[in-house]
C-alpha cells in the first residue's frame, strides 16, 4: 500500500475530513482505479473503525466523523466507479429502519459501506412499513433487503416484513439481512432471516456471502 493509500485509510480512521479529498485525487492522478482505492484504502479503514467501535476504543461521534470522511471519498469516486462498471449490472440492496423506529445511524453506516463495496443501495429511510419494503424490493429487483432496528419494541416488526416478502414468489431469491442493537443471530434464525450482522463491516461481509 502506497503512502497515499495508507493516508486515506488513516484519514477514515481518524475522521480527518480535511485531507481526504486531496489524498483521493492524488491516487486517481497516479492512475489508481476507484475500485482499488475502495478495496485497499477506504474499506479497510472503515473496517478498522468498526472493530475499534466494537472494542469501545472509538465512540459514536468519532464513528460518524469517519463515516463522513468515507462518504466524501465515495462522492469523489462515484463517477469513476460508474464508468468502471459500465455494462455490468450491480446488485441492488434495499435498506431501511422498520416501522416504529426512527433511528438511522447504524443504517447510514451500512449504506455508506455498501456503496463503497460497489452495490446499488436504495435507502428507504426510517419508520418503514412492511408494504414499502415489499414495493421497493419488487420495483428495484433487490438482491438483498437490510432491516434495521434499535429498539426492542420495534425489532419484532422485522418478522412482519419477512413474512410479507416470503409470500411473494418473485422475491424467492431475495435475501434478508437484519441488524441493530437488540437483535441477535438467534433472533434472525427465529424470524426466518437469511443473516445477521452486528456491525456495518460485518453487514458488507454477510451481503457478499449472500450474493455469491
Amino acid at each position: 500500500m502506497s503512502t497515499s493509500a495508507t493516508g486515506i485509510a488513516q484519514a477514515v480512521i481518524l475522521g480527518n475530513l480535511g485531507s481526504i479529498t486531496e489524498a483521493v485525487r492524488e491516487l486517481l492522478d497516479q492512475g489508481i482505479t476507484a475500485q482499488v482505492i475502495l478495496d485497499e484504502s477506504l474499506l479497510p479503514g472503515m473496517a478498522e473503525v468498526g472493530q475499534r467501535f466494537k472494542r469501545n476504543e472509538m465512540f459514536l461521534p468519532q464513528v460518524l466523523m469517519s463515516a463522513q470522511v468515507m462518504q466524501t471519498a465515495i462522492d469523489i469516486l462515484k463517477p469513476y466507479l460508474i464508468q468502471d462498471a459500465e455494462g455490468l449490472k450491480r446488485q441492488t440492496v434495499i435498506i431501511g429502519t422498520v416501522k416504529g423506529d426512527m433511528h438511522d445511524i447504524g443504517k447510514n453506516l451500512v449504506r455508506i459501506m455498501l456503496v463503497g463495496a460497489g452495490y446499488e443501495v436504495i435507502d428507504i429511510g426510517v419508520n418503514v412499513p412492511a408494504t414499502r419494503f415489499l414495493d421497493s424490493a419488487i420495483q428495484n429487483q433487490a438482491s438483498v433487503i437490510c432491516l434495521s432496528a434499535l429498539l426492542s419494541s420495534t425489532m419484532n416488526n422485522m418478522r412482519e416484513v419477512i413474512q410479507v416478502i416470503r409470500n411473494h414468489t418473485e422475491l424467492d431469491n431475495t435475501k434478508i439481512l437484519i441488524g441493530g442493537a437488540p437483535v441477535s443471530r438467534e433472533f434472525s434464525t427465529l424470524i426466518g432471516a437469511d443473516g445477521y450482522a452486528p456491525t456495518a463491516p460485518a453487514a458488507v461481509e454477510q451481503i457478499q456471502l449472500l450474493c455469491e
